[in-house]
């Protein structure tokens, strides 16, 4: 995990990698709960058999799963120790340009685009590039907006 002391501290680093973050498991037992949270059922996420026969040769994870991990990629890729919280304040651009096969492994790569100061913090523009592991294309880029707020004086 990459680390910064004050919020700052990132303005220099626009256009550059901030943080990457640890690899997570996609297994079936994760699909299967993000399909019943959200009540998407769809076969070739959810129906081994046949999603072996579909166009992937196996089940894949929602694109939304994917999506949805990027918070937990966020907690082991970097940390500004002067931030005392970060809110998720939304995406301006989302692509999944490749599937993630069940049993894949996942990380986020960090870079940022955009430094702003708001009332008592910054807001970050972050690209987060999701890279499966032995897989050339990633599975999604997403431009992340995101408020982090200093520590009260």
């Amino acid at each position: 995990m990459r680390e910064f002391e004050r919020l700052l501290d990132l303005t220099e680093l626009v256009g550059q990698e901030i943080g990457l973050s640890e690899w997570i498991l996609v297994d079936q037992a994760r699909i299967q709960r993000f399909a019943d949270a959200t009540d998407d059922q769809q076969w070739i996420h959810t129906d081994p058999q046949r999603a072996a026969a579909g166009p992937f040769g196996a089940c894949i994870a929602h694109g939304f799963l994917t999506l949805s991990l990027i918070p937990r990629f966020f907690e082991t890729a970097f940390t500004v120790r002067e931030s005392r919280m970060a809110l998720n304040y939304g995406l301006n651009r989302v692509r999944f340009p490749a599937p993630v096969p069940v049993d894949s492994r996942l990380r986020g790569r960090f870079k940022l685009l955009g430094f702003e100061p708001v009332d008592g913090g910054v807001q970050l523009c972050i690209e987060v590039s999701v890279e499966r592991e032995g897989a050339a294309k990633p599975v999604c880029v997403a431009e992340s907006l995101t408020r982090q707020f200093r520590e009260r004086a």
